[in-house]
């Protein structure tokens, strides 16, 4: 496990640096996640071709520390995301990100559109509104979350993103699910589409239909399908993610 000290976020922030060959994948993961829970059973399967790979653990989540005064938008997330980047001093890298990690990963490659060799997401919101598990979130008051909310929806929870989520600071789960619902200008979509670099969107089969599919497969985007697999995907189908996250890479 490696840290540094955000300046953006007033925090330390970890992340594991996995050896391997290639310029480096780096994962961001989805709300009430951490890559440190996500993502080694991904890099680790032979299909992913042994390539370097940093997981980042996002303020307010996993290993890393979570200050209560910061924000937790997705555009702060986007730029510790690319402090890190510039840290480890990366003069090229591929950028995943899953679900609300998509979101922050388009944001962060557009802050670095120069360096990035290509950008996946897998189910991101594209639009304000959130999804449901965000919207539900934001529907009540940071308080209401913090007292109430948080605790009845881990005693809720009978997957394995439970334990994920316990690594998670109630405020900073409610934070980023306001942030997704609020949404930026211009839209993720917007943002998405407009960068220079090869960009892949990935869904997992079991979420299918679904609108933003159909709309950006018409708008030319390459669209991978993850079978056996919803939305979390990463522990649904390991080694289907890596697969597809190799393939996007060799193209």
């Amino acid at each position: 496990m490696n840290s540094f000290y955000s300046q953006h976020a007033g925090c330390i922030v970890r992340w594991h640096d996995l050896p391997g060959s290639g310029d480096p994948v780096v994962f961001i993961h989805g709300l009430g996640c951490a890559s440190s829970y996500e993502y080694p059973r991904v890099v680790c399967d032979p299909l992913f071709g042994a390539r370097r790979a940093i997981l980042i653990d996002l303020p307010g989540s996993g290993y890393s520390d979570k200050p209560d005064h910061y924000s937790y938008k997705t555009t702060d997330q986007a730029r510790v995301v690319a402090e890190l980047i510039d840290h480890l001093q990366l003069d090229a890298f591929w950028l995943y990100g899953h679900s609300m990690g998509g979101s922050i990963a388009i944001e962060t490659a557009g802050l670095l559109a120069a360096r990035i060799k290509g950008l996946m997401v897998s189910e991101p919101n594209f639009h304000a509104g959130g999804g449901m598990f965000s919207r539900s979130i934001a529907a009540q008051t940071e308080q209401q979350f913090l007292e109430q909310g948080y605790n009845a929806m881990l005693g809720s929870e009978t997957t394995a993103w439970a334990g994920c989520l316990k690594s998670n600071a109630s405020y900073a789960v409610w934070r980023g699910a306001s942030s997704l619902v609020a949404g930026v200008e211009p839209d993720w979509e917007i943002q998405f589409l407009s960068l220079p670099c090869p960009v892949t969107l990935i869904f997992g089969e079991l979420s299918l239909p679904d609108d933003d599919v159909d709309n950006l497969k018409q708008k030319g985007v390459e669209v991978k399908i993850i079978p056996a697999a919803g939305h979390s995907m990463s522990w649904e189908n390991p080694s289907a993610l890596a697969k597809t996250l190799a393939e996007c890479m060799a193209a």
